[in-house]
């Protein structure tokens, strides 16, 4: 193993809120990594558990390790953009380690060794551990850099997805500092979106080997979203909206808009009407217009139906489990 003054200086950023049930373990695979030059900044974004009093206990233990306490709470993502910014002129890669998550003992060491290869290559990923499933598969073995543009193509046309989490990803620092923020705006894809910014002009590394393990519980941002407003959909639709422009053919674009479009109205059909407020309604309406597109009640009533005679039983017992009085209910 090289020693840790021979090798690049990776920064390791945990932004975390209220992250007490798992941080340790993901703190003690930070420290039992093979790969040692590294630097650890947790952001505490104002945490009311033990948090705090977890990251401290680590951070007297190794002076690598420091912590950030945020002065006043902040959402998500402006919280991994001030992680970001924590990132030094040293620093020649981040390793972004979400505190429900954590990292097998050679994952940076591997990581940067695709990394290293060739400073045309602005990110490295590799497969994960999803809970119980292999996720970020795909990809051409045992080819370990990926064109950019063409990689772009395929994650948009649905043919692999390698950003399955931002802690499967080491980050070139310069692609970092060179954007503010790197995560453009509160969205459920923030991090993808970043990652379509970068491969516009530099390469993807990938490791055929499973290096991070991703926790997918109830209480994640993701499932409350999802479960929420249906925004894993207009995610999709928002990403494909923003990027395929520069990375699909009009043909392509088309066809991958019209697939998207109907998943979205049929994952609403499903949730109605468990989901039937005005406030949710009025969200998806004003999502669809910053898409540049109406809300089209036709395809919604129809997905609807369609549901309706493909399970007639199981939609007929959803309508009578949520059924309330009629001055409780809004109609869209």
């Amino acid at each position: 193993m090289t020693s840790a003054a021979c090798q690049p200086l990776v920064t390791v950023l945990t932004p975390v809120y209220n992250g007490e049930a798992y941080l340790g373990e993901c703190m003690e695979s930070v420290l039992g990594q093979t790969y040692q030059n590294w630097e650890y900044v947790v952001v505490n974004n104002r945490s009311t558990d033990r948090t705090r009093d977890i990251a401290a206990d680590y951070a007297a233990r190794d002076s690598r390790i420091r912590i950030v306490d945020n002065a006043e709470f902040v959402d998500v993502i402006t919280n991994h953009n001030l992680a970001f910014a924590e990132i030094g002129p040293e620093s020649a890669y981040c390793k972004l380690i979400q505190a429900d998550d954590w990292m097998f003992p050679e994952c940076i060491e591997r990581l940067v060794k695709v990394a290293e290869t060739s400073e045309a290559i602005g990110a490295v990923g590799s497969f994960c551990l999803a809970n119980r499933s292999v996720e970020c598969v795909g990809l051409e073995y045992p080819s370990e850099r990926v064109n950019g543009r063409e990689l772009a193509r395929l994650t948009l046309l649905d043919k692999v997805y390698p950003f399955w989490s931002p802690s499967v990803l080491l980050i070139r620092s310069s692609v970092i500092r060179d954007s503010n923020p790197f995560y453009r705006e509160a969205g459920l894809h923030a991090d993808v979106d970043a990652m379509y910014i970068m491969l516009r002009d530099l390469d993807f590394g990938f490791v055929h080997q499973v290096l991070t393990y991703v926790r997918h519980h109830a209480s994640s941002m993701t499932a409350k979203d999802a479960r929420h407003a249906n925004t894993q959909r207009l995610s999709r639709i928002k990403l494909l909206v923003t990027h395929g422009g520069e990375f699909l053919d009009e043909e392509n674009y088309r066809r991958r808009l019209e697939a998207l479009l109907t998943a979205y109205y049929e994952t609403l059909g499903r949730l109605y009407p468990v989901y039937c407020g005005k406030e949710f309604w009025d969200y998806q309406r004003s999502q669809m217009l910053e898409l540049g597109m109406r809300f089209s009640y036709l395809r919604f009533w129809g997905s609807l139906l369609n549901d309706f005679v493909e399970h007639p039983r199981r939609t007929i017992r959803r309508f009578v489990r949520s059924w309330r009085p009629p001055k409780d209910r809004i109609t869209a």
